[in-house]
């Protein structure tokens, strides 16, 4: 074998090595990243915003993957997770779903049941009412008859809120006579008992009126009998 011929076959050998260590560093490189990745899991982001305690529903997801590794141990992976929840709080467009901000949606107890009356949205809610909110019914009523004065009543205290609906336009009749004028009312679902239910139901029918006040979450709700009507020629 000639020089030529041992600089070729060195240089064939030189090139094997380096095509090896090339090959050894990719595969190292491969295997680093995996270690650090590691394999992937599905799971939910939000494909919209959502308001604080509205139902939840599986066409406000869209299924994602993502390193198992950088999933929070919170995180939901399955949608089956959100049957019979709402949401706990308002949910941001892009926000990955977690366990925690799922609320259990409320349930009726033993003796009520659901009645349903439209709010004036203005007066009546005002966007500070939410399910599972707990409030007194106030309604108020013209005087009928020449003994009779206006009056304010609470005609349920401690009332429990279920569900809230979506604003929607009304007419309803103005002080003026003959005359009527547009406002927006929400639906707004109670869980109530039989007494309870028909007091609102009158006052839907009947009163000028129907408004409600937050009981703030732990305060005593029960109110005297004496504290429950209110008219302006009693105040002194």
């Amino acid at each position: 074998m000639n020089s030529r011929q041992r600089r070729g076959v060195i240089l064939l050998v030189l090139s094997g090595l380096c095509a090896l260590t090339a090959f050894f560093g990719v595969l190292a490189l491969v295997n680093d990243v995996d270690s650090k990745v590691g394999p992937e899991v599905f799971a939910y982001e939000l494909r919209q915003d959502v308001a604080a305690y509205s139902t939840l529903t599986a066409d406000q997801f869209d299924r994602v993957s993502m390193p198992q590794r950088w999933l929070p141990p919170t995180a939901v992976t399955d949608l089956n997770a959100i049957n019979g929840k709402i949401a706990a709080t308002g949910l941001a467009k892009g926000s990955l779903l977690q366990r925690d901000m799922l609320s259990d949606q409320p349930q009726l107890k033993s003796g009520e049941q659901e009645i349903a009356i439209m709010v004036d949205a203005e007066t009546g809610v005002a966007g500070e009412i939410h399910a599972g909110n707990t409030v007194n019914i106030f309604a108020t009523f013209p005087a009928n008859g020449q003994n009779q004065h206006n009056e304010s009543r609470i005609i349920v205290a401690g009332a429990r809120v279920l569900k809230i609906g979506s604003q929607t336009p009304i007419n309803k009749t103005s002080d003026q006579p003959d005359a009527r004028r547009s406002t927006q009312a929400v639906p707004i679902t109670f869980a109530l008992d039989t007494e309870d239910a028909q007091r609102v139901a009158y006052a839907e029918a009947f009163a000028t009126h129907v408004r409600l006040a937050l009981v703030a979450p732990g305060s005593d709700s029960s109110i005297p009998s004496a504290d429950r009507t209110y008219t302006l020629e009693g105040d002194k």
